[in-house]
């Protein structure tokens, strides 16, 4: 692949009589170097070991002190939109991904996938011969397209990488992901009992696509595309890697912000004169806590610092398999995080992360949990997260989190290493810049083009500046001006200055804008985003208010989006109530094999029947009938014991189980399930076989979201069991389902008579 051969001859009728000529030149790749970006998820600033904290990252380490560390780099706050801007070189609302990609609404900013016009750099170094790799989270296809059909344009082979392996989604159970290789849904290789953990697969096959390349293509440079599903939640290690850890975090986060800080100043990662901000509000003193939040508290962390050093080794893996194939010197490497540290743990932290994202609100029974399993969170009976104050500590110096457009959501680590063009390796970089940057910066290194078509789309210019000299001369200036938008979080930063507010806690909590509060800080001066300056500037103030509409217009940021995850419990019951939703039916026939739904239809949230028509051969036929989610929390309807079982699981703590108290008949039979909801938060779950009531439950609470693994599916529980006391996942059904009838009532009529209809109806 050196070399690109064009045909000049002339065909005859026969070979003998055609003339062969070839015309032949250099590939545009010939001696460029390989690409490689790799990216942690909800990786504060501090928490890496070479930008200040305690936990043992060496690897990491040891690429900072042979490249550059950016100590004034910038993200969007939120994992989508920042890898959207890193593979595009563009705006993240230009492109179409405003927050999440699960955000599809279909105004030009919210599309739910990457704007075809936009190519990613996958698809701009495909035009000059490279080969592309992606490992990892993908997350920039909306949720409705994650079919085991498809529709395959968002995913990465429709956005020009030749081979893929990874998840999909926004986060994945590290002991039993959901796994796609290329376009086709894949089993995980080994079990978590028998030793399997996500990071170490995807290290894995990154290692593997580049031996491959390497023994076919030598002569062609490549792009891999590394994003491990570490440090976003669930926070899961292997266990010796968390008891490293024990006693490590006793001291509480307000020390160890303070340790953090102190570590920062001496390895020169942030300015002499920073200054530590305040404690965040809805964090806690430390020495305010019981002794029982210490602990529970201190457990959560060192989960997270197991995680990340486990992380890090892998990593490791990756680079000593570049050093030792001669090519590491011959790799542009790109190291970031995609948003600051998460706070959706909330005060408590979760054991079980789905209950909630909101930072302001108490689980105290979480604090119980984890001490119930203090030897053993972090496997795969757990889904944690730890508290907000983990991730105050985590963003040290700054104030905020994820999610928010203040530094501690958005300035993050990077790390570049590429030795042909840096001198002064193991220095810091102080300019301002922004992830939307990368691109055109690589793109400036290896001197190409965006070309104006790509794949027959035109192309849109790329938006971001590129820094290349920045890597060779420490003293060139950064970039000027830059907006950000989040959730209704705003904020831009322009020659030194920065205005943002903060909407997210709003008290209106919507689309009311004007009650918002704007804060304006010199960051020029004030690195840490300390003080709040916005009344003795009060010109300065409205000039940024005013360069942020701006920009806003300019780069397709309206209309801005609703703020969804920072709601508390009861909002999003309030919010769950009050949707309207119309009366809907699906049915699916002649169901053979597994099969995952595009989305989840709801039939754990509202009134609804499903109707299985079966025909049984043999009383030993057993299995899951419909089910969705896994043991973090969902319902399952399946035959065990040949009697039609439902069970409905409150995020693995509470389980609601009917059971039929006959058996089933074979030949021709129905089973029937008739969920009503009577109330908020309560249902009747009713089993019939063949239109006789068989078995009941009432239902006293719902959970509002499920796990990682938490599909719905036909035929069988694919990844973790929602019942596992009684059965292990994937629990295929054995028989024949003919057929599955699902009824969903409309949300706002009266629920028995709906009930009633769809068995009259069905």
């Amino acid at each position: 692949m050196g070399q690109k051969r064009k045909f000049t001859g002339q065909i005859g009728r026969s070979i003998a009589e055609t003339q062969f000529a070839f015309e032949t030149k250099e590939s545009p790749s010939k001696g460029k170097p390989n690409v490689i970006y790799i990216v942690i998820d909800d990786m504060g600033f501090a928490q890496l070991g070479c930008f200040g904290s305690t936990i043992n990252t060496p690897n990491i380490d040891r690429l900072a002190q042979e490249g550059l560390r950016y100590n004034n780099f910038h993200t969007t706050a939120i994992c989508s939109a920042t890898r959207g801007c890193l593979l595009t070189g563009a705006n993240h609302h230009s492109i179409g991904i405003s927050t999440v990609a699960e955000n599809n609404s279909g105004v030009p900013n919210a599309l739910g996938g990457i704007n075809p016009q936009f190519a990613t750099l996958a698809e701009i170094l495909k035009e000059y011969d490279y080969r592309t790799m992606a490992v990892g989270k993908w997350h920039l296809a909306a949720s409705s397209e994650r079919t085991d059909a498809g529709p395959y344009h968002n995913w990465p082979l429709g956005k020009g990488f030749d081979t893929y392996y990874g998840f999909l989604d926004a986060d994945m159970d590290q002991w039993n992901p959901v796994l796609t290789r290329d376009n086709t849904k894949v089993k995980q290789p080994k079990s978590a009992k028998e030793g399997y953990h996500l990071s170490e697969d995807l290290t894995d096959n990154a290692i593997q696509y580049i031996y491959n390349h390497e023994y076919s293509y030598p002569e062609q440079p490549f792009f891999l595309y590394l994003a491990y599903g570490a440090m976003h939640s669930p926070h899961h290690a292997p266990k010796e890697y968390i008891d490293k850890y024990k006693g490590k975090f006793d001291k509480g986060w307000d020390e160890i912000r303070e340790e953090w800080f102190a570590n920062q100043k001496r390895l020169g990662v942030i300015p002499e004169d920073a200054e530590l901000t305040d404690r965040n509000e809805y964090v806690p003193a430390w020495n305010s806590l019981t002794e029982r939040q210490q602990k529970a508290y201190a457990r959560y962390m060192e989960v997270f610092a197991g995680f990340l050093e486990h992380t890090d080794e892998q990593i490791g893996r990756l680079l000593d398999y570049l050093r030792e194939a001669d090519i590491i010197d011959d790799t542009i490497i790109v190291f970031l995080s995609d948003n600051g540290a998460s706070a959706e743990g909330g005060k408590d932290g979760h054991f079980n992360l789905n209950t909630s994202m909101d930072i302001r609100e108490d689980y105290p029974e979480d604090v119980d949990l984890i001490l119930e399993h203090y030897d053993t969170v972090g496997d795969e009976y757990s889904l944690p997260h730890y508290p907000t104050g983990w991730a105050n500590a985590g963003n040290t110096p700054f104030q905020w989190y994820k999610q928010f457009t203040y530094e501690g959501g958005i300035k993050d680590p990077l790390i570049i290493r590429y030795p042909k063009l840096i001198k002064d390796p193991g220095s810091v970089r102080g300019q301002f810049n922004h992830v939307c940057d990368i691109t055109p910066t690589i793109l400036d290194i290896l001197e190409f083009e965006k070309p104006e078509i790509i794949k027959g789309v035109p192309q849109r210019p790329l938006e971001g500046i590129s820094f290349r000299k920045s890597l060779e001369d420490a003293n060139v200036e950064g970039k000027h001006v830059q907006h950000f938008e989040m959730h209704g979080n705003r904020s831009i930063y322009k020659d030194g200055w920065k205005a943002v507010v903060n909407h997210g806690f709003n008290a209106s909590f919507g689309e009311n804008y004007e009650d918002d509060e704007w804060e304006l800080y010199h960051v020029e001066e004030d690195y840490s985003e300390k003080y709040n300056v916005a009344k003795q500037y009060p010109d300065k103030l409205k000039e940024l208010q005013e360069e942020w509409l701006i920009q806003a217009g300019k780069y397709n940021v309206f209309p801005m989006q609703m703020n969804g995850f920072l709601a508390s419990r009861d909002q999003l019951k309030k919010a769950f109530h009050n949707v309207a939703l119309p009366e809907k039916t699906l049915e699916y026939k002649h169901v053979r094999y597994p099969y995952v739904l595009p989305s989840d239809p709801g039939i754990a949230t509202r009134t609804n029947v499903i109707t299985v028509s079966l025909d049984r051969k043999s009383p030993e036929e057993e299995g899951v009938l419909i089910a969705t989610g896994d043991r973090f929390s969902g319902v399952s309807l399946y035959i065990k014991d040949n009697k039609p079982k439902y069970v409905f699981n409150v995020y693995g703590r509470t389980y609601y189980i009917a059971s039929s108290d006959k058996e089933l008949p074979l030949g021709k039979t129905e089973v029937k399930l008739a969920f009503t909801v009577t109330g908020e938060e309560k249902a009747v779950a009713v089993l019939y076989i063949d239109g006789e009531q068989t078995g009941e439950v009432s239902i006293e609470s719902f959970p509002y979201s499920r796990g990682p693994g938490g599909v719905t599916s036909l035929k069988a529980n694919p990844y973790t069991s929602v019942n596992d006391a009684d059965y292990s996942a994937p629990f295929e059904y054995t028989g024949t389902i003919d057929r599955v009838h699902i009824y969903l009532a409309a949300t706002d009529v009266d629920m028995k008579k709906a009930v009633k209809k769809a068995f009259l109806d069905d």
